[in-house]
């Protein structure tokens, strides 16, 4: 085993103490055969079971190649802008120690990507990474989700159940939209992260973390804690090393690569015929705000692929089907006047027609603010 740690060992003896075995199945023994009548059938099965073992071992290894080749930097995360590259720049530093990373950004930048690209860039590449959508789980099944419960702890706790900082164990833990998560929780995280260490819940066993943390969220938790919805030791435990995501309509000629990108993927996996993007049809892709970011162009560009009639995909086929009004209010030809007056009601919608929050976003006076909104009413009546 000392030679070469993949080859398989089975000892056959007529030595039936229990601690031998034991014993010698601890030192890397894949099996322990007791000589008798039955031997050779006992021998055929360990070593076809054996065999099986090793190609799933072969298996696992070549899949976790591939899967680290997938997320190189430059292979994962398509463009070449001046906001990505800086993005590039972080990610270098940030696999070369063990910091925790705190990713943000609007919705559909690809916050997971980067956390994966990350994670399987850096030392802890071959053990796990889990990811964890703090906004996907109800807040009361929420601890027992991250930190596991033991047999009994609660109503409905039929079995042991380990948590995500357990599966994660000497790998990278992804906690997507941290923003969400519940008050109460977030003392107990705090305490987690500062002690490396948990209790499941309804138990006694202190359990050890070896961990890398990665956060994310589209919400900017600095103004969370200002507004009492985040604690401020743990937003400072969480900041690290911060990744800003920068939105797509800010990344220029990436829209283009990656409309390429994404129109080469989806023809190639669904065997359809090399498309490529009309002259017009990227000029109409580059004057698109992206509302929805990477994740909304990837499904414009797959819709389009089956829409295309032949080798060019046309303007007529990329279709924007944005459910927010906002974004395609650019498009419209208004007056200056008439953009700042939907510029003025899109964030009075959004910050329930806060009027201090509204000038502070915007940089304006609260007279404007009212003298707006009188403007607006009278036109209305």
């Amino acid at each position: 085993k000392s030679y070469d740690n993949n080859i398989q060992v089975i000892i056959i003896s007529a030595q039936e103490k229990i601690g031998t075995a034991v014993e010698l199945l601890k030192l890397g023994a894949y099996d322990y055969i007791i000589k008798d009548e039955e031997t050779k059938d006992r021998l055929l099965n360990t070593i076809n079971n054996a065999r099986q073992n090793i190609s799933l071992i072969k298996e696992i290894d070549h899949l976790k190649q591939e899967i680290s080749e997938k997320y190189e930097f430059d292979k994962s995360i398509v463009g070449n802008s001046a906001p990505l590259k800086k993005v590039f720049s972080l990610l270098e530093k940030a696999v070369k120690t063990n910091i925790t990373v705190s990713v943000t950004g609007e919705t559909g930048t690809g916050k997971e990507l980067v956390a994966k690209a990350i994670h399987y860039n850096s030392k802890r590449k071959k053990k796990p990474f889990v990811a964890v959508n703090i906004a996907a789980i109800p807040s009361e099944l929420m601890e027992s989700e991250l930190f596991g419960h033991e047999k009994g702890a609660f109503t409905g706790a039929n079995t042991r159940r380990v948590g995500k900082f357990e599966e994660a164990e000497g790998g990278t833990l992804f906690l997507d939209e941290i923003g969400e998560m519940d008050l109460n929780l977030q003392a107990k995280l705090l305490r987690v992260l500062q002690e490396r260490e948990l209790t499941r819940i309804g138990g006694n066993d202190i359990i050890k973390l070896d961990i890398r943390l990665i956060v994310a969220t589209h919400r900017d938790l600095a103004e969370e804690v200002k507004e009492g919805n985040f604690r401020e030791d743990l937003y400072y435990r969480l900041l690290g090393l911060p990744v800003h995501l920068p939105p797509l309509r800010d990344r220029g000629k990436d829209i283009v690569i990656l409309a390429k990108f994404f129109l080469e993927k989806f023809s190639k996996d669904n065997d359809l015929k090399p498309l490529k993007l009309a002259p017009e049809t990227q000029e109409k892709l580059m004057n698109y705000p992206y509302p929805g970011n990477v994740r909304e162009l990837r499904s414009v560009i797959e819709l389009s692929a089956v829409m295309a009639n032949d080798d060019l995909v046309q303007p007529e086929d990329i279709n924007f089907n944005s459910i927010s009004k906002e974004a395609n209010f650019l498009f419209e030809e208004m007056t200056l006047r008439d953009y700042t007056f939907k510029i003025l009601r899109h964030y009075l919608n959004k910050y329930d027609d806060n009027v201090l929050q509204v000038a502070k976003k915007l940089d304006i006076g609260k007279s404007t603010i009212y003298r707006y909104l009188k403007e607006m009413e009278e036109e209305t009546t």
